[in-house]
């Protein structure tokens, strides 16, 4: 038996290790080095995995004690037996010979695990290391087929239900706040991580070509309608009337002067002047008249303008033709661009204010949804069902599609381990109870072989 491959001792560069991790420790100003990683085909062997060694090591002495125990009763036994000792001194000498065949029986089958009893190639010895890939292979399967089928993953989360548990925590006010703290975080992390101009380019031209694509004249024609049938746009005609009233008061001369303008020039001017006069006057008594009289003529010519309007928008092949190139100007002009690429701006700083406030309508109505989602998760078994259905069948449409992915990583990862070291890590944490074996079989032995020897000399052997 090779001890120095189970001792708890030292790894080869160790020392050199140490003395690495002390010089990087003052490099960084005094701080500890941080854990070693594992390299790939190795391990880390922590302090408790040292410990489980040593405690391997003293196992293996105790058992290796009782073996030379056993021997040392067999060669007194068999002096005494041949000095006349009596008919005792064989029966302790067959429980010792027995004793030993089972302590190196059980060496041979414990030893066999980890490595070559002796050095010596046996065939079927050193398992682990020689079959490490045969048992990772076999470890994916296993779990594969118990642990991640449909029926145990579905029963398995069914039996936990999930949606009476959720809701119940959802519905305690202080796991509705952490949630929704925790929703913020993510919230203005996500908008941190993306870049404002890649959102602005996708924002802008997922708006311009919805819009470019959705034919808005009918639309406009149909709303226009609904407007004018209930009389919405009274307000709007007696604006304009005001407001043209109003500037007519206040640039009185400068209609006058535009009509005397556009006088022949042979007239006499006082002629010029009384027609502007004139003209003004008109133009002034029409608005104040179509201002203050609701039923003015006019008003119903607008009326009757607006309703054909309304039905050539949506029927005049023409009209919607001439609104769509108006739509498409609009869009292509840079203002336009700016105003709809600045949209994600306005947009992102009003996300991130909300999510900053803890007071924010936002998160005050995201709490208020996730406790009210939770009082009902917590008591409406229908509700209850079908979340349940929803992570089952995600869970299993996962579990099923992805499994030889998942069992591959107990593969991949059995089959990239160094075969010494994964001997050594798992003779660290099940060598101890192995090392029982072999006094369990000292122990056996030679109750056996005493029971062997008494019964062989009582029939007379």
């Amino acid at each position: 038996m090779d001890e120095r491959t189970t001792a708890g001792g030292p790894e080869p560069g160790a020392d050199s290790g140490a003395a690495a991790g002390r010089a990087a420790a003052v490099r960084d100003g005094g701080r500890p080095p941080r854990a070693p990683v594992p390299a790939l085909g190795g391990f880390v062997f922590s302090e408790a995995d040292e410990e489980r060694r040593r405690g391997v090591r003293r196992m293996k002495a105790t058992a290796t004690g009782l073996l030379v125990l056993v021997a040392v009763v067999y060669v007194l036994a068999t002096w005494a037996e041949h000095t006349g000792a009596g008919a005792w001194a064989g029966y302790v000498r067959a429980a010792a010979e027995a004793g030993m065949v089972g302590a190196l029986a059980d060496w041979f089958a414990v030893t066999a695990l980890f490595r070559h009893p002796l050095g010596l190639p046996i065939p079927h010895t050193a398992i682990i290391p020689t079959k490490k890939d045969q048992l990772g292979a076999s470890l994916g399967e296993f779990v594969g087929e118990n642990f991640l089928s449909a029926d145990v993953v579905r029963a398995r989360l069914h039996a936990l239900r999930i949606g009476s548990r959720l809701g119940a925590w959802l519905a305690e006010p202080a796991h509705a706040d952490r949630v929704t703290a925790e929703l913020a975080t993510a919230l203005r992390g996500a908008l941190t991580v993306l870049r404002d101009s890649d959102v602005q380019a996708v924002v802008g031209e997922a708006i311009t070509r919805r819009a470019e694509t959705a034919e808005i004249a009918p639309g406009i024609g149909k709303t226009l309608e609904r407007v004018v049938a209930d009389g919405g746009h009274r307000r709007v005609v007696d604006l304009v009337c005001a407001k043209a009233h109003d500037w007519l008061v206040t640039h009185a001369d400068s209609v006058m002067g535009a009509v005397q303008g556009g006088a022949p020039g042979w007239t006499p001017r006082f002629v010029d002047r009384k027609v502007g006069e004139r003209v003004y006057k008109e133009l002034l008594r029409f608005l104040t008249e179509m201002r203050d009289m609701p039923e003015h003529p006019a008003r119903g010519a607008v009326d009757r303008f607006l309703c054909d309007f309304a039905a050539d928008l949506q029927a005049d092949t023409d009209t919607r033709l001439r609104v769509e190139r108006l739509k498409s100007e609009i869009l292509e002009r840079e203002e336009v661009q700016d105003v709809i690429a600045s949209a994600w701006t306005a947009i992102r700083a009003m996300i991130l204010s909300a999510a900053e406030d803890e007071q924010s309508e936002l998160r005050l109505r995201v709490r208020a949804s996730l406790l009210s989602l939770g009082a009902r998760l917590a008591t409406d078994g229908r509700l209850q069902d079908k979340v349940e259905g929803w992570i089952e069948g995600a869970v299993v449409y996962v579990v099923t599609t992805y499994r030889a992915e998942i069992t591959s990583l107990i593969t991949d990862t059995v089959a990239g381990w160094d075969a010494e070291h994964t001997s050594r890590k798992i003779e660290a944490h099940i060598g101890r109870d192995l090392q029982f074996i072999r006094i369990n079989g000292t122990v056996v032995g030679a109750l056996a072989g005493l029971l062997i020897h008494t019964a062989s000399r009582a029939f007379g052997a």
